[in-house]
């Protein structure tokens, strides 16, 4: 069920004290959501997007979400700005709610991205995990570990024309093989409703992210049955349920080389 928290004129001020913005001009309510409520804030600093989180939220969460989005924007990857309270925080509260602030990222999502959008975000993948890829020793064999953003589905990632102009929403952000989310990304902007994967926009995706770092073999060897198991997952809680294993069979005969390349 949606929800939407009410800001008063008190709790408007304690933001605006919390993060030192001066001459507050317009405070819009932008987003009903299950876990969160979302204002635009027009401030002399600019505008910043300001959430109240519902359920679920931790400090601890926020601060990690913080430092790898800080990492991220300091090494040019197009994602919000992370503001911190005054005294450095990564979070306030106010009408009972924590409260986080970002800066405000222009764009809009698109449920349907052609080869052109498919290419960028595959850059933009790219440059996420070339950023917070975990440098260490491994053989040949090793599938390659680090943060990955954790849920890069439509609704997370704004284009501005062809190009992604930010990602959004780190707080699902893990540790795993960084192969794993490209896999997971193929499935979701590149899955058929059968389970397979648009070449078009699969291949773009790769040809992007390959643009920005390589595959290794390793990884091009693992990626079949990964994006097995990830559109597994994705059909697992539809009605069509029942023709799972076709459909990941579908799946995994796709990932040919006319797609990895």
């Amino acid at each position: 069920m949606a929800v939407f928290t009410e800001l008063s004129d008190e709790d408007r001020q304690s933001i605006t004290v919390a993060y030192g913005f001066t001459s507050l001009s317009s405070v819009i309510g932008i987003a009903d959501g299950d876990c969160e409520t979302t204002y635009l804030f027009r401030a002399q600093q600019g505008e910043f997007i300001v959430t109240l989180f519902e359920n679920g939220a931790e400090p601890l969460d926020l601060e990690r979400a913080f430092e790898t989005m800080e990492e991220l924007y300091q090494k040019g990857v197009p994602c919000p700005k992370p503001l911190r309270t005054v005294e450095g925080h990564a979070t306030c509260r106010a009408a009972g709610r924590l409260v986080a602030v970002v800066s405000f990222v222009p764009g809009s999502s698109c449920t349907i991205a052609g080869a052109a959008k498919c290419r960028s975000l595959g850059r933009v993948m790219a440059q996420i995990h070339a950023v917070l890829e975990r440098k260490v020793k491994r053989t040949a064999s090793d599938l390659p570990t680090g943060a990955v953003h954790g849920a890069l589905a439509p609704e997370n990632v704004f284009f501005l024309g062809e190009e992604v102009s930010g990602v959004i929403n780190f707080r699902l952000r893990h540790d795993d093989v960084l192969v794993s989310e490209v896999a997971d990304v193929l499935v979701g902007w590149a899955g058929e409703p059968n389970g397979e994967l648009n070449r078009e926009r699969a291949r773009s995706l790769l040809q992007g992210y390959e643009e920005v770092r390589s595959l290794s073999g390793a990884e091009k060897e693992a990626l079949p049955g990964l994006i097995m198991s990830s559109t597994s997952r994705r059909f697992a809680s539809q009605k069509e349920r029942t023709s799972l294993p076709e459909v990941a069979v579908v799946a995994y005969r796709s990932v040919t080389p006319e797609i990895t390349g």
